[in-house]
């Protein structure tokens, strides 16, 4: 295995944790520098199974919450609306990922020019909304109801579409449906979870003929990275949003996009 296949995972891995829980787009990051990197993985499957990384990464910082959900499951009815509504969220994307899947991994995944488009017009957009007088009707994260969970699960279906950015979508959604800016993030976040999971184990199982142990190698080098860049983000950014709100993420957006589009049209 080549030195450069290995500097590029660790590359990408690092490129997922850092922007898997932000509304930049992870799976856009990484999509667009691996096809200038000249990155290849069967079926993209590279993109999907680092998330693992990102998902140990949550797990670990709430895993202190989750357990005093667990438990309190029995006896509380606000932690079985909590987890009811996680369910309720995560509907919509288990159901159409599951349908839609070949499409989105063979089409979509494989157009970068559309990929930049996306974020520029995801970057617009979540600029408007973070510029706008809303004003927040919920700010506790377990304490959204079902309904409201629900629809902000059709919002991160948008994010099957790469470039969208699934904390972006979700975020977005919340915030036009009433909640402030960091239990937005928060609900984002637990909302990955299982997200995420069901992704990996989709993608997993799809591709499990495909995969080589060069392929093992290079994921496992992805996910120790991203693990690692994912503690950092999810540790910090419910601070960062809830002082600077999502102004920087959008520029992060549009820049990242133009860039990649003038690359594409230069390069190829």
């Amino acid at each position: 295995m080549a030195d450069q296949s290995i500097v590029s995972a660790l590359v990408l891995g690092l490129i997922e944790g850092l922007t898997e829980f932000i509304p930049v787009s992870s799976t856009a990051h990484i999509l667009l520098a691996g096809h200038f990197l000249g990155f290849k993985s069967p079926g993209n499957t590279f993109a999907v199974l680092i998330q693992l990384g990102a998902i140990l990464a949550i797990l670990s910082v709430y895993s202190a919450k989750l357990l005093r959900i667990a438990f309190a499951l029995p006896s509380s009815p606000e932690a079985r609306r909590f987890v009811i509504s996680i369910l309720v969220a995560f509907l919509p994307a288990a159901v159409i990922g599951a349908l839609a899947h070949d499409f989105i991994k063979t089409v979509l995944f494989e157009t970068p020019m559309l990929i930049c488009v996306v974020l520029i017009v995801g970057g617009v957009i979540l600029y408007a909304i973070d510029r706008m007088p809303l004003t927040p009707r919920y700010t506790d994260a377990m304490k959204y109801p079902p309904s409201l969970a629900f629809k902000i699960g059709l919002c991160q279906c948008l994010a099957m579409i790469p470039g969208t950015s699934r904390s972006g979508a979700t975020i977005a959604g919340a915030l036009l449906m009433g909640t402030d800016k960091r239990s937005a993030a928060e609900f984002s976040f637990f909302l990955a979870m299982p997200t995420m999971v069901g992704a990996f184990a989709l993608d997993l199982y799809k591709n499990r003929d495909a995969l080589s142990s060069d392929d093992v190698l290079l994921i496992g080098v992805g996910f120790a990275a991203a693990f690692v860049a994912g503690l950092f983000v999810v540790r910090s950014l419910l601070d960062f949003v809830s002082r600077r709100g999502f102004t920087l993420f959008a520029i992060w957006r549009i820049v990242v996009g133009v860039l990649g589009l003038a690359a594409l049209l230069i390069w190829g």
